[in-house]
């Protein structure tokens, strides 16, 4: 078993309370690792070498910084077997999922904020001849980067690589739950290179090094991926404080099947987008509409691949489906099914455990794919976020209802839509209240993009120059240079 640490100052260092959490493997239900529950203490060491290292990195020519962050995404790319394996141990993830998709995208996060920062550009502004303003953007300080289990260390850097690059210093916080990676990432600095200070990651619980990371007022930017009661809570506090504040929440994702969809393609996106990482994608769409003359036959397809999705130990490669990130999510996720139950939906496959588990894994975090189909639109199962294998489908008969349909949510963060109509798309391109909208794709991610959604879905956006922005401060210098 192992025992983590916490990377303060350039060092692993165990928590100042010397308290510690235990973490189980999700395939199995059985201990695998301390993970230090940090609190105040830790926070204060944590933002006081960030302060005292932001000076220097700040002042380090993008050239040298841009070095040292292609140096941590090749040092992860060497490692990426290790770290989808851990990542499958620690969040319950197919290990193939991990190796093909999420290590992959932490390098490239890297690599992008990287070689980035060597093309930025200072905007000016001419007026006439009597002035010259030039805008510039200076890093902000220490940022507070918080981070979920669903998508360790993809999430992770997604946050730390443009931080480091534009400058700033880091206090990181992932989630306790999935914390290997990020432990893993500590090792990786270290072994870099990179200065004592530039990266701090704090391990624990929200309510202690969290709430007190979030609370800290030396920790002028906060950057957020999680649930919305606590993005809202967040949000209460960084006002307080008037902290630059970016959120990323929650999602209720619809998928809107045309009948002039390619019927293949359509059933192969719609799949992949309701049980990707069991679900646990907060861009998963996990409602489905179809359009009335086809949903029979795509309802009885639909449900045909959800059965034959191989659910077993994660760390085979043939393994399609995984375990859920913890005991009390599964709990959660099997009684958003009985309410759907209780709301009269009907259980067209899955709705419990699997039953033919590996012997490893019986004690394991599992939930069977599940789609559910006769509820209506306004119910709870399909306007609260689920973020679980679990699927509703329901037909439509007009565009206009769809649409209805899909933005009846407090939520607005991606959308996916299946016709081979290009005007019909442009048209729920334009309606759907979604930050992200794919046609006739899904997850088809470009790291120049914005990144983000509407409405209890999110506030700001990251990706990009909207990520490099975020953690700059703009400056206008006006010059004068002669009567106006």
């Amino acid at each position: 078993m192992l025992t983590l640490a916490n990377y303060i100052r350039g060092e692993l260092v165990p928590p100042a309370e010397g308290k510690y959490l235990d973490s189980f493997e999700p395939a199995t239900g059985k201990l695998h690792a301390r993970v230090p529950d940090s609190g105040a203490p830790d926070v204060e060491a944590a933002v006081a070498a960030a302060r005292e290292a932001f000076p220097a990195w700040a002042a380090t020519p993008a050239q040298k910084r841009s070095r040292l962050l292609l140096e941590l995404a090749r040092r992860i790319e060497e490692r990426a077997g290790e770290l989808a394996r851990d990542e499958s141990v620690d969040s319950g993830k197919t290990v193939t999922q991990a190796l093909e998709r999420e290590i992959p995208r932490a390098v490239s996060n890297f690599r992008f904020f990287g070689t980035a920062i060597l093309h930025a550009r200072t905007d000016a502004h001419r007026m006439d001849d009597f002035a010259l303003n030039v805008t510039l953007r200076k890093p902000r300080g220490v940022a507070g980067l918080i981070s979920p289990w669903n998508l360790p260390l993809y999430l992770l850097t997604w946050k730390i690589a443009p931080a480091l690059a534009t400058g700033n210093t880091v206090v990181a916080k992932p989630s306790e739950l999935t914390p290997l990676t990020a432990f893993r990432l500590s090792e990786i600095c270290r072994e870099a290179g990179l200065p004592p200070g530039v990266l701090n990651i704090v391990h624990g619980t929200g309510a202690r090094a969290g709430e007190a990371l979030v609370q800290h007022p030396q920790v002028p930017t906060l950057s957020f991926t999680g649930g919305t009661q606590t993005g809202r809570r967040i949000a209460e506090t960084a006002a307080r404080g008037f902290k630059k504040l970016a959120l990323e929440m929650g999602g209720k994702n619809p998928t809107v099947i045309c009948a002039d969809a390619e019927p293949e393609a359509a059933l192969d996106g719609a799949v992949r987008a309701a049980f990707s990482n069991q679900g646990q994608i907060c861009l998963c769409g996990s409602r489905v509409f179809v359009e009335a003359s086809i949903y029979d036959d795509f309802a009885a397809r639909f449900v045909a691949r959800a059965r034959q999705l191989k659910i077993g130990d994660p760390l085979l490669p043939e393994t399609e489906q995984g375990a859920l990130v913890s005991r009390g999510h599964r709990d959660k996720v099997l009684g958003c099914v009985k309410l759907a139950r209780e709301e009269g939906g009907t259980i067209r496959c899955g709705g419990g455990a699997p039953e033919d588990l590996p012997e490893r894994c019986r004690g394991g975090y599992f939930v069977q794919p599940t789609v559910i189909t006769d509820l209506p639109p306004d119910c709870r199962t399909n306007t609260e976020e689920i973020f679980g294998p679990v699927v509703t489908l329901a037909p439509f008969t007009r565009d206009e209802e769809a649409l209805t349909w899909a933005n009846g949510t407090p939520y607005g963060l991606a959308a996916s839509v299946w016709t081979r109509d290009l005007a019909r798309a442009q048209r729920f391109a334009d309606a759907l209240d979604a930050g992200t909208v794919w046609i006739n794709c899904w997850l088809v991610r470009d790291l120049r993009v914005p990144f983000g959604g509407m409405k209890q879905s999110g506030v700001g956006r990251e990706g990009g120059d909207e990520a490099l922005r975020f953690f700059t401060e703009p400056k206008n210098v006006c010059v004068k240079l002669g009567a106006p």
